[in-house]
């Protein structure tokens, strides 16, 4: 065996199980149970929490939302977390007759302090709240989701992140293609982890905690990418995060591609982060406990996002594919890559298939390549601008 052979096949053995894998979840997901019926012995009280900083452009429409929700108005409040505003927010958000936390801390900054300090505010109150619900505030929210908490709360949960999906704009390549990475990896991914009764990772918008748990296990994650960061520790104490598919947040991304990059520098950058801190943690804990479920957020944490393996996959086959037509591999090797490109490529539509994908969003694979390409570039930009450790605001369209 020559040199690219060894090189090649190295390679094949590390990506391969990350993208069967995924496959395998999907497959897993057709056969997931989704309940349409919430029956309840009693309505549980919510604190609806909305961190926000200089959102005034979109803050209406959440809130709007949010008080539309079909569950009794007595049963729920909801909670504008101003953070560091120097905009029209927090008034705004007090004239549509929700209450506003005002926090204004020049040297703690970002979403994790936030949500720290407004949980400690909440939890002090004489109001009892049973579970505190974090809502983005760029989110649409569907009508059933207290409906679904409260169920999911009745059958013992006491974490619960629902799906977390994009809102469609049809010929917007940037929000299209982020709306498919939404789907596989917020939807399809935690249905197939569900069936194998697995854990669910957070996401940030749409996560809701039984009170006690906050109390028990106080928010203390403060990186880039707060949310993930929290779901580890929690999972590191023993509690379970449980998905819950039927009730969903809709993010509403930035029309100019342009105004989304600072949000995807943050992602990219705080998932690094994630990596270098829990990473080893989680695969000595699923040595030590024998836990195939803390194998698999660590299989989860090192698992590149599908756009970027699948790009991997193809300029490996291509490569592959150049150097057999010119004698320097075996046919075999070319045989697996092409295999595993479509398994990939396999996956890619059973998820789109039980997500039940519209037709806009296939036609959004038009523009996969002005994606990757600009995908590409915020990867560079983001490295060039190394660690941030600020909450890095998206900047809205006008």
């Amino acid at each position: 065996m020559n040199l690219p052979e060894i090189l090649f096949l190295t390679f094949f053995i590390v990506i391969a199980p990350l993208v069967g894998y995924q496959f395998i979840l999907s497959l897993l997901a057709l056969n997931a149970k989704i309940h349409t019926r919430f029956k309840s012995d009693s309505n549980r009280n919510f604190a609806l929490v909305v961190p926000a900083h200089n959102e005034e452009k979109i803050i209406s429409k959440t809130i709007y939302s949010l008080t539309g929700l079909v569950y009794p108005k007595n049963n729920y409040d909801i909670f504008v977390i101003a953070d560091n505003c120097t905009d029209n927010t927090a008034s705004l958000a007090r004239s549509l007759g929700v209450t506003v936390l005002e926090r204004t801390n020049p040297k703690n900054r970002g979403k994790g302090y936030a949500l720290r300090w407004a949980f400690d505010l909440i939890l002090g109150y004489q109001e009892s709240y049973d579970a505190i619900i974090v809502v983005d505030a760029d989110s649409l929210i569907s009508g059933n989701y207290l409906e679904v908490m409260n169920f999911y709360l009745d059958k013992g949960s006491n974490v619960i992140q629902s799906s977390d999906l994009v809102l469609p704009e049809p010929g917007n390549w940037s929000i299209e293609a982020t709306r498919i990475g939404f789907l596989l990896h917020n939807y399809v991914k935690p249905l197939g982890r569900k069936v194998l009764n697995l854990h669910m990772g957070l996401r940030g918008n749409g996560m809701c905690f039984r009170s006690e748990v906050l109390k028990d296990v106080p928010w203390n994650a403060w990186s880039l990418t707060e949310d993930l960061e929290y779901g580890l520790i929690l999972l590191l104490n023993g509690i379970k995060i449980d998905f819950a598919p039927e009730a969903t947040v809709f993010a509403q991304m930035p029309v100019e591609a342009k105004n989304a990059e600072s949000q995807r520098s943050r992602w990219e950058l705080g998932r690094l982060q994630i990596i270098r801190m829990y990473t080893t943690k989680f695969l000595a804990e699923s040595y030590k406990k024998r836990s195939t479920a803390f194998f698999d957020v660590f299989i989860d944490l090192i698992t590149p996002p599908f756009v970027n393996m699948m790009l991997m996959v193809m300029v490996s086959l291509l490569a592959v594919y150049g150097l057999w037509l010119f004698g320097f591999v075996e046919t075999f090797l070319l045989l697996l890559w092409g295999l595993l490109a479509l398994i990939g490529i396999a996956y890619f539509f059973v998820g789109m298939y039980v997500a039940g994908a519209d037709k806009d969003l296939y036609k959004s694979l038009l523009h996969l390549p002005v994606y990757i390409f600009w995908k590409v570039k915020v990867y560079i930009n983001a490295f060039k601008k190394g660690k941030e450790v600020n909450w890095v605001k998206t900047e809205r369209d006008q």
